[in-house]
């Protein structure tokens, strides 16, 4: 239906330039917007009725939050995880775990000395002749092993004293940034569950019913913008040299006397139909080219979508009359 109505505006348009009128016939039309589904969930409620005229922000249809929902809880779960850690790794060791280093390395220091006095009592004992090589060993093993576990608690103990390591606290933040982040994002696809209007308009379709699941991407409401319409012509090709973006025109509406003032918002930069190529000179005159008019008086502003209409182009001599 749509495509007969544009190739007749075509026709017109032709046989319009043809009999000397300089016009452009076409439809009135609204931008068409179309919402779709976050995730593959079912639908839970629709609010709206096709026909219904909405606000900008209205909630039109709501699906199924509790899987978005669930992700969005875990995710601010892992938030609040990295932001202990942070706050761990920034406040450093606690004062009991200091003070435990310490009496580790108290401990460490006196087994040492113990090692130490029991390794020179063997060495006098072996030489004295009273005590065997393999006493000897067995107490020169036991220092070996002492000295290490106190430089270990000494190693220990300078770590906890110098702080939690400035690498350490910046991959904690980088963590923690990570993890709210994705917590955005999640309840970004939840709030994204309810499909909202984005601007003030006609809900023109609602393909799905309550209880269905849509595809993830798929369309689950179709909208007209609200305010004034636009006047989609074809401009023959003997007036396409006089039209460009910002040229003013009349627009006549069926039914309608007095006419609107338009400004061209757009022209198209190849004809809509056969190439013009293949055309002979003849031929060429019933190109047309596909022009977008913006409605510029308040009172086109409750015109209905679909109207036939004829752009007649202003001049810009006259234009600036």
């Amino acid at each position: 239906m749509k495509r007969s109505l544009m190739l007749s505006c075509v026709l017109l348009g032709a046989l319009a330039c043809e009999d000397g009128a300089e016009i452009a016939v076409g439809a009135l039309e609204r931008d068409r917007i179309e919402l779709s589904a976050e995730a593959s969930e079912p639908i839970e409620e629709i609010l709206v009725r096709e026909g219904d005229a909405v606000a900008a922000g209205a909630l039109l249809v709501r699906l199924a939050p509790e899987r978005q929902r669930a992700l969005r809880e875990g995710a601010e779960q892992r938030v609040a995880t990295a932001a202990a850690r942070l706050a761990e790794f920034e406040r450093g060791p606690r004062a009991e775990q200091i003070a435990q280093a310490r009496a580790h390395y108290a401990g460490a220091r006196d087994s040492l000395a113990t090692a130490q006095r029991e390794a020179r009592r063997a060495q006098e004992l072996r030489e004295a002749g009273v005590a065997s090589e393999e006493l000897l060993d067995q107490r020169e093993r036991a220092l070996s092993l002492a000295r290490a576990e106190r430089d270990g608690a000494y190693a220990a103990l300078s770590e906890m004293l110098a702080g939690t390591r400035a690498e350490q606290i910046a991959q904690a933040s980088a963590q923690l940034g990570e993890a709210r982040a994705a917590a955005r994002d999640a309840a970004l696809h939840e709030a994204r569950l309810e499909v909202r209007a984005p601007r003030a308009g006609v809900v023109d379709a609602l393909p799905y019913e309550i209880g269905e699941r849509p595809p993830a991407g798929g369309v689950v409401a179709v909208m007209l913008a609200g305010g004034a319409p636009y006047a989609r012509v074809f401009v023959p090709a003997a007036l396409r040299a006089n039209v460009a973006p910002g040229t003013t025109a009349r627009v006549r509406v069926d039914g309608i006397e007095a006419p609107f003032a338009a400004r061209v918002r757009s022209v198209s930069q190849e004809a809509s139909f056969t190439p013009y190529y293949a055309l002979t000179e003849h031929d060429r005159g019933r190109l047309s080219y596909v022009a977008e008019l913006d409605l510029t008086d308040a009172a086109a502003q409750r015109l209905p979508s679909g109207l036939p209409v004829e752009a007649e182009f202003m001049p810009a001599a006259a234009a600036a009359q």
